[in-house]
């Protein structure tokens, strides 16, 4: 009886601990470019009945998606009319100010450039177009950064950070552009820009590129985040050239040549906490509340933007969102890898696809970052930075607020720890099948992650097979093979009495069935999620120009909740491969 109840207490800490660290620590501490077309049948797989023949207003008179880019409504004007560009034209790296962007025009590759992939729903949901357009040599121009459309001004984006912890100074798009907005059918802006489309003002040390292994895990990662149902920024497009970009993956003096690739990113905004912070440094208050109210009219429609409390009401929401995005982040076991602030979005999206990681069994000093020599960015510590990161957004702000507001920001932000523990056991009640709210629910939680700890349990596969087994299984203790996951946990001394709890609790779900659990729970616990090794198997293949594995994971990855007979045959529901534990990822990119 002494040691359940010290048990209770340890696990009682554990759920504060081992999940996010201790609220307690939280606060003590112009070239030509060949271009090589794949079949759009290579890109994605589409019913061959889907295309039409385009009117004169270049739309396929069955979907209404253009099939031409031809006055296909890509702008850059709101930004230019809302901000002052750098009046300097040229491109070279220096320190910029006065400004939110710089003007700089994409480098095309001097190589031959390939479509490897493409994502069917951002192409024809998100922008509008004809999945038929993407076989063209003028939308492979558009992607590489060879081709700007009417209407599109390429800009490269001014911002600071806090990168581990110190500040950086100016950072910036060193090899991004953005090439516009588009407003689709829906009345929903999208922002598109190129990730490796060459150097601009704020390239620092770098060549403006990216490689192929980094762009083929944003490509997968910021795609399979969506269909998790987590905030995150979209990947339209892959390319891929044969120029040579260097690289010193692990920083340990093996350079090697690596092929060039560019991701066609798609948000509805790239504005990020560091956008906000350079300006505050280099003391353009005015700058700044302009860009405060842009981002507050153009993307927070519940706030009065001539409120004078405004600026309190954008903190409250990011604050609020931020702690929902980590939660979300934590539930299927996802470490972003580098929580700077200029990887944090001010719409709380999932932003710059680096390092990043799915945990494969559970294990709360999970580093995705062979980087990160200090574990700053483990998974168990992601919310902690998350205040970090907002209460320098605070910093940022306080020069558009007056004294009382100041200290108001101070309140708001000490609700963070309950906005996000609230949001995170509301998800793993979810994960677990609990209906509605028993005071033992965190205790019941904090309990199996200590077992999944101890016994190194499959953080995925544990909870998509509790949401497979039936009731009946676990009384009985008949845990088969198929079951890995949960026979790894049965290891655990401690199993069978948290199997009691677990039934007791689902016993008292009101008007529950057995059946209607486990179909709750398949619905938010993932069968397949982007594994490091699986993603590794795809670019070994694409480096030898075989991108069937990013096609075929991008199909399976669309569909992460249903079991699928492909990805069973491919083993992404398996017991990892030996070799996974060997995976080192970097910021090398």
């Amino acid at each position: 009886m002494v040691a359940s109840v010290e048990l209770k207490r340890y696990t009682k800490i554990i759920i504060l601990g081992l999940i996010w660290e201790s609220t307690v620590g939280i606060f003590c501490r112009g070239k030509s470019t060949e271009l090589e077309v794949f079949s759009v049948s290579e890109c994605d797989s589409v019913d061959s009945n889907h295309f039409a023949n385009s009117d004169n207003l270049n739309y396929s008179e069955i979907n209404s998606k253009r099939v031409s880019l031809d006055r296909w409504n890509l702008t850059s004007q709101k930004l230019i009319d809302s901000f002052p560009l750098d009046p300097i034209k040229e491109n070279y790296v220096r320190q910029v100010r006065d400004c939110i962007f710089s003007a700089v025009q994409p480098e095309p590759f001097t190589s031959a450039v390939k479509l490897v992939a493409v994502s069917k729903e951002v192409v024809e949901d998100l922008l509008d177009l004809d999945l038929s357009i993407t076989e063209t040599k003028e939308f492979i121009r558009f992607v590489s950064g060879a081709q700007i459309l009417p209407g599109s001004v390429p800009l490269t984006h001014r911002y600071g950070g806090h990168q581990f912890g110190i500040w950086a100074g100016q950072l910036g798009d060193g090899r991004a552009h953005l090439l516009g907005a588009y407003t689709n059918r829906h009345g929903t802006r999208w922002e598109l820009q190129l990730k490796g489309s060459g150097k601009t003002p704020y390239s620092r040390d770098g060549d403006g590129r990216a490689v192929l292994r980094s762009s083929v895990r944003e490509f997968l990662c910021s795609e399979a985040l969506n269909y998790l149902g987590i905030p995150t920024t979209r990947a339209a497009s892959l390319v891929v050239s044969n120029d040579d970009v260097k690289r010193d993956q692990f920083y340990n003096g093996h350079v090697r040549n690596e092929k060039g690739a560019i991701v066609l990113r798609v948000a509805k905004s790239w504005f990020r906490f560091g956008s906000l912070e350079i300006l505050a440094y280099s003391g353009e208050t005015e700058l700044l509340r302009k860009l405060v109210d842009f981002i507050i009219k153009l993307h927070f429609p519940l706030i009065n933007v001539t409120s004078s409390n405004r600026y309190l009401e954008f903190f409250s929401q990011v604050v609020t969102d931020t702690s929902y995005l980590i939660a979300q982040w934590m539930s299927v076991g996802f470490a972003h890898g580098v929580c700077n602030t200029d990887n944090f979005s001010v719409l709380s999206i999932t932003l710059d696809y680096g390092p990043f990681g799915f945990m494969d069994f559970y294990d709360p000093n999970f580093v995705p970052n062979t980087s990160d020599d200090e574990s700053r960015y483990k998974i168990g510590n992601q919310a902690n930075v998350g205040r970090y990161n907002l209460d320098k957004l605070r910093n940022a702000l306080k020069s558009l607020l007056n004294p009382k507001q100041q200290l108001l920001t101070e309140h708001i932000l000490k609700g963070y720890p309950d906005l996000y523990q609230t949001k995170l056991m509301e998800l793993f009640r979810a994960k677990l099948g609990l209906i509605g709210h028993d005071n033992n629910d965190d205790y019941l939680i904090a309990y199996l992650l200590k077992l999944m700890e101890d016994t190194r349990a499959d953080f995925t596969m544990t909870f998509r097979q509790l949401s497979e087994i039936t009731q009946q299984q676990l009384v009985a203790n008949s845990i088969s093979e198929e079951y890995w996951a949960i026979q790894d946990l049965a290891r655990h001394k401690k199993f069978s009495y948290w199997i009691k709890l677990y039934l007791s609790r689902l016993n008292r779900n009101k008007l529950d069935t057995d059946e209607a659990r486990k179909t709750r729970m398949e619905s938010v616990n993932p069968r397949y999620i982007l594994r490091n090794w699986m993603a590794e198997s795809a670019i070994k293949k694409s480096e030898r120009n075989d991108f069937s594995e990013v096609r075929f994971l991008k199909k399976i990855l669309r569909h992460p909740f249903n079991k699928q007979t492909e990805a069973e045959d491919a083993g992404y529901s398996s017991r990892p491969p030996s070799w996974a534990t060997e995976l080192r990822v970097s910021c090398s990119s």
